[in-house]
């Protein structure tokens, strides 16, 4: 797909009464039911098993991306038929369609998560059924969910670009950051979210990759005073709200064979502690504006390691514990499929001191990249006016 943007100045640019407020709510509102039945379904797998496709995660995400997709198709049908040479000249163009770069990524989006519902059909019915987040078919609609998602935070950073000092759009966009952020932490929660995983380098490396990227560009084109924290304060609030929700919800397996059975939905587990390198992240980027960015990554990312490292170190003694088993932090919740035993109170995947150093040297230079990546990202971002 051969995308071009016509060149256009700022004074050409649309002015606050001229933006079009209610696609952006419309794909805030998608990216978000997005994430929602995203972990709203890995909790009905995990407690119920196998379902059809009709299932109603399934059917919230898949109206969450139609919503997206004819959202932003009205605004490429109105950038290029409506007669408004501002619009077609601010947009990108795709195909002799006109329209902004965030719609695009947006209806890219749609067609990924539309396609791969009957993809995921098929790969249940050829290979048997699955509760892992990591499937072929998964992938094809998690890259879908996540450009629905960047194309929603794209198109509001535009509008914030282009307005500064809406108060709405600001909010908007760290919002979207926001969700964008739980999306992430969603998919690679398998690794990198159980307490019994947090004194291994698996945990450590798979934050390291993904989370400094999200942080630092939702934290670069941003406007509000501490927008990384305020990200990582709404990644903290939306887990939150669902994992107290889901547990009030009655529901059993139906599915054989049960080793646990459960009588409410099973929860994700409780959200990481981004808030605490988030802060630190806000506290530290004004005072390096001067700082050539390829030295600041590896700054950014060895003080990312060491943050988590030494907050979710002792966090995962204190999940582990009597005192986290109850509804406010939702520990010790497992999946029907579970053979119940003392290994829910152990480490995993743990290694003697001298590798764990050495992996978490590795684990440094992986956070460095990220960071890099999302300097480099957030960068971009702050100048995105289409």
């Amino acid at each position: 797909m051969a995308a071009t943007a016509l060149p256009i100045a700022d004074s050409q640019l649309p002015q606050t009464g001229e933006v079009a407020y209610w696609p952006l709510y419309a794909t805030l509102f998608a990216s978000a039911a997005i994430v929602v039945g995203l972990i709203w379904d890995i909790s009905w797998h995990r407690t119920i098993g196998r379902d059809t496709f009709w299932s109603p995660p399934h059917v919230l995400e898949q109206l969450a991306a139609i919503v997206a997709g004819l959202s932003c198709g009205w605004l490429v049908l109105r950038a290029t038929f409506g007669g408004d040479p501002a619009a077609k000249q601010g947009g990108v163009r795709v195909w002799g369609f006109y329209g902004p770069l965030g719609a695009w990524i947006c209806i890219w989006g749609t067609a990924m998560m539309i396609a791969s519902a009957p993809f995921d059909n098929w790969w249940h019915n050829a290979y048997g059924l699955d509760v892992k987040i990591i499937s072929p078919p998964h992938m094809v609609l998690a890259w879908g969910m996540i450009a629905i998602q960047v194309g929603a935070m794209v198109m509001a950073v535009a509008a914030q670009n282009r307005v500064g000092h809406d108060r709405r759009l600001r909010s908007i966009y760290a919002a979207s950051a926001g969700i964008l952020l739980t999306m992430m932490a969603t998919v690679i929660m398998e690794d990198a979210g159980i307490a019994n995983d947090m004194r291994s380098p698996m945990f450590y490396r798979m934050v390291a990759i993904v989370i400094p990227i999200a942080l630092l560009s939702a934290a670069r084109a941003s406007r509000l005073r501490f927008p990384a924290t305020t990200v990582a304060a709404i990644y903290t609030a939306i887990q939150l709200v669902i994992i107290w929700v889901l547990q009030l919800v009655p529901a059993t397996p139906l599915l054989a064979p049960i080793y646990n059975a459960v009588t409410h939905m099973v929860p994700a587990p409780f959200p990481l502690l981004l808030i605490i390198p988030a802060i630190l992240l806000d506290l530290a980027l004004p005072r390096a504006r001067r700082v050539n960015d390829w030295l600041l990554a590896p700054l950014i990312g060895v003080g990312f390691v060491l943050a988590m490292l030494a907050v979710h170190w002792y966090w995962s003694s204190f999940l582990m514990s009597p005192a986290a088993r109850n509804w406010f932090f939702a520990a010790d919740q497992w999946d029907y499929t579970e053979r119940l035993g003392p290994w829910r109170y152990e480490y995993w995947n743990t290694v003697p001191a001298a590798a764990f150093t050495l992996a978490l040297l590795w684990t440094f230079l992986a956070a460095t990249i990220s960071s890099r990546l999302g300097l480099w990202a957030g960068k971009v971002m702050a100048r995105v006016q289409r």
